[in-house]
């Protein structure tokens, strides 16, 4: 199945975002990409070959933005208990799926809840 060219380029903009944060490592557990910091997973980025749908799955502490991350069309909580902790799986092939820019923010707030406090402040010293 093709990738949808736009959801394809959302997909390696928040790919490329989450790896420049502080102490970002790439991995491949279970065969899809994942984005860690501190040996944790930070972001989810399943794969991008077409055999699944394309998407993201991020942590989401701050009420708000979880709220509104499960208004996207198709976005639900993550499975495997994961969404109990606030992880939110949106996809982005579907019409109406968020931004590249918003997701972004939502990668940098699951960061945010993931890394340790030394890397968060070397990231806030790059603003």
């Amino acid at each position: 199945m093709a990738v949808p060219r736009t959801a394809l380029k959302k997909w390696e903009k928040v790919r490329e975002f989450a790896l420049g944060m502080p102490g970002a490592v790439e991995d491949f557990p279970w065969g899809e990409t994942v984005a860690k910091v501190n040996k944790k997973v930070f972001v989810f980025l399943g794969v991008a070959d077409g055999s699944y749908p394309m998407g993201v799955t991020v942590k989401l502490k701050d009420e708000s933005a979880h709220a509104h991350a499960l208004t996207c069309p198709g976005a639900e909580p993550a499975g495997y208990g994961l969404g109990k902790a606030g992880w939110v799986s949106i996809p982005l092939e579907q019409k109406g799926a968020p931004a590249a820019e918003l997701l972004c923010d939502w990668v940098e707030e699951s960061y945010r809840v993931i890394a340790p406090k030394r890397l968060i402040a070397e990231l806030d010293g790059r603003d």
